[in-house]
């Protein structure tokens, strides 16, 4: 064998990975494990490849050719463990990634690799443990210190994600999203901030757009933390055009999905009886992002009888796995996935859905899935698991929508930055959720963020009581809650309850007129829109 034009052909195939051409890797691939069966990175790369196109079986397949190559691999078997957790395989995933901890050795790689399996799966506090192994081995690593310093925020120990979020900075001072993610860990003072860092690194970052938006975003959360408002606007309002340049987004599909979703299920379809998996355990957060789900998901979990199972996106992944065993097609566009979605078996889809959670659940009769984006699958999650209880975040219009504007969210919610383009987008999620309630009276109860952090106990004991739990003293302190979350609430929710986000809106009224203009024009009543009132 030719290993060097092995290696070559793998290399490139990495940067065919890399550029998001999967076609021309899987063709490389092919090649490379036909000329080269022998060579073990050959069905590494064709894993990845399979992962990319979506074939978790064949990625299975792939990974376990390659163990037998290099049986004795850590590497190799926490391959196998991703592709086994992508094809639904829990128990023999958590296996294989067993095995390779125990062959790591002084692997700093594979520790890496590891801590990243663990954190997809939703195991903190072990990938933090591999993290943390990777960064004793190889202290210079800017790349497993912001591991590290990640997983260090998921699990509420913020003071030591600053200190790594430096380390990793002197390091390696193009790692952008370190000034970002450090940004966000506590409410910066006049005394102790990072503004005049943030300004020298935005001018190197002018060359990097994505470093840029980071920079931006950063120094946007900074000066509003010191009441900065005008120039806090403008980094934001910038960071965000920058952002949104580079996003391939047309909102008239997400307002045309509410549509099609109304077409699909009408009100006489949603309220057929008997026809879903009667179980009672799950509880739904829906609503917007940055709307309170993630306060409400951490004050319910420190309920004895409830586990927060954090954002899971294994509703709308069982039903389009149900949507496209009905239609006999695999790539169904967005209107034939709504379309088939309402001829799938619901019981089947209930059922299904919990088997994906429970092995992350099973140890609390009652969990809480927070996706917000559930809130589209309101009435299929209903047909699917009648006795799911279903809980709506409502946050006052100009109030959410500038929240959603001023975070950067890594892949999900591409309206957030245009203002129009979110205007637009939050008056189709009104609509829907207008049009849940009047298919399913009383199935959804609606909870003010406003009335959350006015009043948390009569508020929470409403939910508690819908819910069918009793009270308890412990949901109160709920920024004691020691469990993991690793949503842009992160730092917020280890914090003791406050009010100065209720109307933080109103320091950029002025800013945000175009936002109320585009609500008003969008159909939202223009009374919601002044004052610090919630709507229903």
């Amino acid at each position: 064998m030719s290993h060097t034009s092995a290696v070559h052909q793998h290399q490139a195939i990495q940067r065919l990975l890399k550029a998001g051409d999967t076609k021309s890797a899987a063709l490389a691939c092919k090649a490379l494990t036909e000329e080269y069966p022998e060579y073990p990175p050959g069905w590494v790369s064709a894993c990845h490849v399979a992962l990319a196109l979506g074939n978790a079986d064949k990625a299975v397949g792939y990974a376990r050719h390659a163990l037998t190559l290099a049986p004795e691999s850590a590497r190799l078997l926490v391959l196998k463990a991703v592709a086994l957790r992508v094809a639904g395989a829990y128990a023999e995933a958590e296996a294989a990634a067993t095995a390779a901890a125990n062959l790591c050795g002084s692997d700093a790689a594979a520790y890496d690799e590891l801590g990243n399996y663990h954190t997809a799966a939703g195991a903190f506090r072990k990938a933090l443990r591999c993290f943390t192994r990777a960064v004793d081995l190889v202290p210079k690593s800017a790349a497993f210190r912001f591991n590290r310093a990640t997983l260090l925020r998921i699990v509420g120990d913020l003071e030591e994600a600053e200190c790594e979020y430096d380390r990793v900075i002197a390091l390696n001072p193009d790692e952008y999203e370190a000034y970002y993610n450090r940004a966000d860990l506590r409410r910066q003072s006049a005394e102790r901030n990072h503004i005049a860092e943030l300004e020298v690194a935005r001018a190197a970052a002018a060359r990097h757009p994505r470093g840029e938006v980071l920079v931006g975003y950063a120094l946007a959360k900074e000066l509003e933390d010191l009441g900065d408002y005008r120039r806090s606007f403008e980094q934001l309002s910038r960071a965000a055009a920058l952002r949104r340049k580079h996003i391939d987004y047309d909102v008239a599909r997400d307002v045309a999905t509410v549509d099609w979703i109304e077409a699909a299920f009408p009100p006489e379809r949603l309220r057929a009886s008997d026809v879903g998996e009667p179980s009672s355990g799950p509880i739904f957060i829906v609503g917007m992002p940055r709307s309170g789900t993630t306060l409400l998901e951490r004050v319910l979990g420190q309920h004895s009888d409830v586990c927060a199972a954090g954002e899971l996106p294994h509703f709308a992944n069982a039903l389009t796995a149900a949507a496209r065993t009905v239609s006999g097609v695999q790539g169904l566009s967005r209107r034939e996935l709504v379309a088939a979605s309402a001829n799938v078996d619901f019981r089947a889809l209930g059922a299904d859905y919990l088997a994906r959670t429970r092995p992350l659940t099973e140890h609390r009769a009652r969990f809480v899935d927070k996706l917000p984006l559930n809130y589209l699958y309101c009435g299929l999650i209903h047909m699917a698991l009648p006795n799911a209880r279903i809980l709506h975040l409502t946050r006052h219009p100009m109030a959410v929508c500038y929240a959603v504007y001023k975070t950067l969210f890594k892949d999900a919610y591409p309206f957030s930055y245009d203002l129009g383009e979110l205007a637009r987008y939050y008056s189709a999620y009104r609509r829907l959720m207008r049009y849940w309630h009047s298919a399913l009276p009383g199935v959804i109860l609606d909870v003010s963020y406003e009335a959350l952090v006015g009043n948390l106990e009569l508020e929470v004991r409403r939910v508690l009581t819908y819910c069918g739990l009793d009270w308890q003293p412990a949901c109160a302190d709920f920024h004691r809650n020691p469990n993991p979350t690793a949503t842009a609430s992160a730092a917020q929710v280890r914090r003791p309850l406050y009010v100065s986000s209720v109307d933080l809106w109103k320091r950029y009224e002025r800013e945000l007129e175009p936002l109320r203009a585009m609500l008003i024009s969008a159909g939202i009543p223009e009374g919601e829109l002044s004052g610090a009132s919630s709507h229903t």
